[in-house]
Formats: structure tokens, sequence, C-alpha cells
């Protein structure tokens, strides 16, 4: 009976059977299509012919624009050397010449033992002194006078070689060209100066390069270890150090390096962003000059690689760099949005589409200004619909009533009211166009979102959400119309974005209070000024992003219009906003409003707005007049209290104004008023009502709205 072994099944396949042989035969590597011959596991060249995943080129030469901004280093540096020793002409001439005295009096002194022959001189005083001990010696006196006229005749060809060259350049020098009396000069005068300088004696000064920080490894190495990221050594300069990949390399007006940190230590990239304020103690600079960001896989990167890059001064300091927009015809907002640079100068856009966007900040220092920003991209394409609304009521949005659809002003009683409305009129338009979306073929929307097909096919502007000062509006609402506001605006900017709805939220220090943590978690985009504490930059970049580096109470009062942008849960970057003041921001109300009405887009507000056209038309009205018709556009009448109020409001220059001199201004605008007293709520006192107001204006332009 023979026995036979099966090999056994497992998991459907039969499982290879074991061999009882001491030397058992190696496994037959089958040929896998694909796979070079490097990569095969019994090859043992492999590793030898493994091609390095290293750069070939330095870092400074990879790109067009590398080499570009290290040429463009150079040549400042250059130039900078070129001032430096240039000022200082008259005191090398000096030096020169005191240089060249002493080199002339070193080279006199060492050749007059050539030109005395004092090489022969010594056998001529042996012989001497020989012949006074044995005068009558003939042979000693023979060889003394032959050694004696040998050392004559030597002095008489050298001094006279000497006098010949000394006498021909006398002689000369009058008649060369000066190029050649140059390069005489230069050839006489260029060794006797380095003959005088000597060892310790430099000719130029030691120029020091226009630099407050100079960066080597082991300051590196050094500031690390002193904030806590290496550890120490038993002795100096021991210890753990940094893997610099690339650096540190001068870039631009500042240090670039990438490191990676020491195995072992248990830190990370994230823990040197954390300490960017004991790192820049430790290398004598502020922290805004220090610019660290972690290098991911995608670039290369890992856990514990770090780009840091060292500016010389202040980077967001100068003359503010104008908008693009200022003289841009139209702008698609499709398209990122122009929003300001970086410390190292570069380009910063912003994309807006499916975005959802949040300023914070402290007072005058530039949130308004770089919120305006969005707006202005959005105000020169004319398939944008603006629904905007100020808490403060000033004039830094007034210049919208000529294009904004709906435009509320202040945070009183009307205005939050028109707030209200608003907000349920976004909520109804964006319904219908998701039933409107949810119609269309694939082929027309295959996402379901909108597309700029769909806008001007359907007459579907994409619709910008703007309210500055949002605590302002909570404040004055009572506990449920602040719920119920609060919902309306998570609805928007949770659901809006598809349907194409860009809301555009600013708000000073976003607590709890003046704006909820349920409204501001959902925004997507968040851009932060100097705030006074870690804890309000968190308030308004996100819950833990001052210990990832995006800090933006590092700033000074002196940043303005500099914040901290933050684009994704571990994307931020420090940005000086583009500058776009009140008048520039006003003359491009004024060309979105005849894009609009040249598309056929002129919609809401803006339509009826009768000191809008005035502009337009160029028809001059009272401001006085112009400056009423905006504070009551929410209003049909208003007590004159109260219409005081919201002009000083409106423009400190109102502060001094009473009830006399606004009625005998507005006399004087051409308003006639039919009632000098207004009931408002029950209260029956002086005001005015808007009808007269409107009154006042020339006929063809209320005809022409």
């Amino acid at each position: 009976m023979t026995d036979t072994l099966t090999p056994p099944v497992v998991n459907g396949h039969d499982k290879p059977q074991v061999s009882l042989l001491k030397f058992a035969p190696e496994p037959v590597v089958e040929e896998t299509p694909g796979v070079e011959a490097v990569d095969r596991p019994n090859n043992p060249l492999a590793d030898w012919l493994t091609v390095p995943d290293v750069p070939i080129l330095p870092p400074w030469a990879r790109s067009v624009a590398s080499l570009k901004a290290n040429t463009a280093a150079f040549c400042r540096l250059s130039w900078w050397h070129s001032r430096y020793h240039l000022l200082r002409v008259p005191k090398y001439a000096f030096r020169m010449t005191w240089l060249a005295s002493k080199g002339l009096w070193r080279a006199s002194r060492g050749l007059w033992p050539t030109l005395t022959a004092h090489d022969q001189s010594a056998a001529v005083k042996a012989l001497r002194a020989q012949l006074k001990v044995k005068p009558d010696d003939v042979d000693l006196a023979v060889r003394y006078a032959l050694l004696h006229r040998e050392r004559t005749l030597a002095r008489r060809w050298r001094f006279g070689a000497a006098a010949i060259a000394v006498a021909g350049a006398a002689a000369g020098w009058p008649l060369a060209p000066t190029p050649l009396q140059a390069g005489m000069a230069a050839a006489v005068t260029i060794p006797l100066v380095f003959l005088g300088r000597g060892d310790d004696v430099q000719l130029l000064d030691n120029a020091t390069p226009p630099l407050r920080v100079d960066m080597t490894a082991q300051q590196l190495n050094d500031a690390l270890r002193a904030a806590g990221l290496l550890k120490q050594g038993k002795g100096d300069g021991d210890g753990p150090r940094v893997t610099c990949v690339m650096g540190p390399v001068r870039d631009g007006r500042g240090w670039a390096v990438i490191f990676d940190l020491p195995k072992g230590g248990g830190k990370t990239a994230a823990d040197v962003l954390a300490k960017r304020t004991a790192i820049a103690a430790e290398l004598g600079v502020d922290e805004i000059q220090v610019i660290a960001s972690r290098v991911r896989a995608a670039a290369g990167g890992n856990a514990g690689r770090v780009s840091m890059w060292v500016a010389d001064d202040d980077p967001y300091l100068g003359t503010p760099n104008p908008s693009p927009l200022v003289k841009a015809e139209t702008f698609s907002v499709w398209d990122p949005i122009p929003f300001g640079q970086d410390a190292r100068g570069t380009r910063i856009t912003v994309p807006v589409m499916w975005q959802s966007l949040f300023f914070g900040g402290l007072p005058r220092r530039g949130k308004t200004f770089t919120q305006r920003l969005m707006t202005a991209a959005g105000l020169l394409d004319p398939y944008v619909r603006h629904y905007v609304a100020d808490g403060k009521g000033g004039a830094d949005w007034m210049p919208m009533k000529a294009v904004a659809h709906r435009l509320v002003m202040g945070a009183e009683d009307d205005a939050v009211e028109a707030l209200k409305a608003m907000l349920k009129e976004l909520l109804a338009e964006m319904e219908r166009r998701f039933v409107l979306l949810r119609g269309l073929p694939v082929s027309v929307c295959p996402e379901g979102k909108l597309t700029p097909t769909i806008v001007e096919k359907y007459n579907l502007p994409v619709i910008f959400v703007t309210i500055d000062e949002l605590q302002e509006y909570f404040t004055a609402m009572e506990k449920d119309d602040r719920d119920q506001v609060i919902n309306d605006l998570c609805r928007i900017a949770r659901r809006g974005p598809a349907a194409g709805f860009i809301s555009n939220f600013a708000s000073q220090r976003p607590d709890a209070d003046s704006v909820p943590t349920k409204l501001r978690e959902i925004i997507t985009l968040r851009y932060s000024t100097q705030v006074v504490d870690q804890t309000s930059s968190d308030m308004v970049l996100g819950k833990g992003k001052a210990a990832q580096g995006a800090d933006a109470s590092v700033l000074s009062e002196e940043h303005k219009g500099t914040g901290v942008l933050v684009t994704g849960p571990a994307s931020f970057v420090t940005v000086r906003a583009d500058f776009l003041d009140g008048p520039a921001f006003a003359e491009i109300c004024q060309r979105g409003r005849a894009l609009r009405q040249k598309h056929n887009q002129l919609t809401g507000d803006a339509v009826q707005d009768v000191t809008a056209a005035a502009d337009q038309a160029g028809f001059t009205i009272a401001p006085v007049l112009s400056d009423c018709l905006t504070v009551m556009r929410h209003a049909a009448r208003m007590h004159t209290v109260d219409l005081l109020q919201r002009l000083e409001n409106l423009d400190e220059d109102y502060g001094d104004w009473d009830a006399e001199r606004l009625a005998r201004e507005l006399e004087d605008a051409g308003v006639k008023r039919t009632t000098k007293q207004v009931n408002i709520g029950g209260k029956n006192l002086a005001g005015y009502r808007r009808e007269d107001l409107e009154a006042a204006v020339p006929p063809e332009l209320l005809d022409a709205r």
C-alpha cells in the first residue's frame, strides 16, 4: 500500500508542500511583467543601481524665478558694496599714500645692501684686516686690491642703473599719455602699498552688508537647542543636530533653510512652529521676521521637516501695494481674487467660489479695507449680485448704493428689520435655485452646482452676501430674533455655496456672545488682522491655530492691512493685503453699476437709489440731502433726534449740528417739509418724511429710476 501526500487546501489555494531536505533548492523567481531587473529582490546590485531620488541642481538653480531672485539679490548686494566703497575713496587715497610712503622706505632700506654690494663688503673688510697685520704680504695686497676694485665696479653699475631708471621715468612721465601715466603710477604705487601694508593693516574697510540676520547651521542648532527642541549634550557643541536639506542660503531679502529634526528626540515640525517666538529671540530677530511652515509629503517632506525663512527686517512694512483691481476693467469671480503679497513678495490669490469668508481683528487695522477687496472683485463681474449689510452704518460701504441689490446701513430697529427681510429673501432665492438646479439635465449641470454657463443662460448671478460688523446686529436683537438670524446665516453659509452664494462676514473679536461658534466653525476661509492675544486669534482663525503658527497677536500697530489668512486645516500665510482706499472703491462701484446696466443686471435697491443715479448722471446733490436719504433708506419717517444721531455715525462732522442747523441746511438744499411733526410708534415729535427729501431731487432723476 502506497501512502500519498496531498497538499492541504488553504483559502481555496494549494499550500506548497514542505520539503524535508536539509539543503532545499532555492525557489525559482518567476518573471514579473513590468518589473525591471534592478527591482528584483535577488539582484545583488539593486542598491548600487538604484537611481538616487535627489535633485541634481542646487536649490537656487532649479527654477527661473529662483535664478532671477538670486541674481537680483546679488545685484543689490553689489550696488550696496559699490556705494559703500565709493564713499570712502578719499580715505582710501590717504591710506594708500601713507602705505606707499612706508613701502618706499622699506624698499629703500631693503635695496640699499644690494646697491652698495653688501655681499662683497664682508670679504673686503676681512682682507683689509689681514693686510694691516701683514703689510709686507704682496699676494694678500693684490687680492685685496682686486676684490676692492670688483666691489667698486659693482656699486657703480648698480647705482648707475638705478639712476638711469629713475631719470628715464622722470623724463618720460610728462611725455606719456594719461592712460600710460596711470599704468606707470599703478605699477609703482601698488607694489609699494603692498610692501607697506604689512600683515595687520587692511587697505579697504571691512564692509558689513545690510543684513540684520546672519544665519549659519550652528546658529540654527543653538537656537533650536535653547528653545528646547534639541537635547543638550555633555559638552559645548555636543548633542543631536538638525540635518539641513537646503541652506542656509540667501533667498531674496532673507535667509532660507529646510531642515529635518533628528530622530529620537520626539519633536515634530509642529513643535517648531509652536516655538517660533523663542526661536526668533535666540536668532536675535522679531517673531514677525521668522516665517516657518511644514514641508508636506507632496513636496518631499515628512512630519519632522521644516521650511524656515528669516527676513533681514520686518517684511510687512513700507509703502502698501495698490490692488490690481483698481486698473482692471472687468473680472470674473470664478478666478482667484488678487488679495495681497506674503513676506517674500509672492502674489497671494484667494478662490472664493464654493467658499465662505470671515474677517476679524481690532478696529482701525484695515479689516474693512481688506474685506472690500472681495466685494470689489465681485463689482467688476456684471453677473454678481450684491447683498450688503453694514452694522456700523458708516461711510465704508456707502458707495455700494450704486450697485447693491440690497443695502442695509446701521443696526437700528428699521435696519434690523431690513436685515431680517434680506435674509428671508436670500433663503427663498437659495431654495428656488436648488429646485431649478435639480431639474436641469446632467449634461447642463453635471455636479448639481452652479456653472458659468448656467449663470448667463438662466440668469442666476453669483450672490455676494457681505455683512460687516456682524456683532452690532446680534447685540441689537432680542434673543429669539438673534437665534433666527444666526440659523439663517448658518444655512446660507453651509448650503449656499452650491447655489452660487458667497458669504463674506466680518466682525471684531468674535466671542461666543457676538458671533456664535456654530456660525464661525462652518466658515472655510478666515482672515485676521492684529488682535490682543492668542485666544482672540483662535476665535477668528480657528481653535488651535495659534499653536500651529497662525497667530495674529504677533502683529503690531504698524501692520495695518496685514493679517493671517487661513485657507485650510493646516494651510495659512501672513499676507500684506492690497491697498484699496475709499475713493478707489467708490470708483469701482460706479464702474460696476455701468457694467450691470450694460448687461441688464442692475436690480433691487440700486435701481431705486436717487443719490446713486445722481452720481452717475453727473448731478450735484447737496451732501446733507444725500446723507439724509442714505440714513433714511429703511424708514419713511424719522425723528430729528434720530436723524442727527445717524448722521453723526455716518460722518463725525455732523457731531456739532443741531436741529436748527439741519433744518436750515436742508431748506437751502431745496427741501420743503409738508409737516414738521412725524408720528413714529405713537410718538409725535419733530422729524422728516423721506418723500419730502426726495422731492428736492431733480424730477428727471426720479423718472429715470
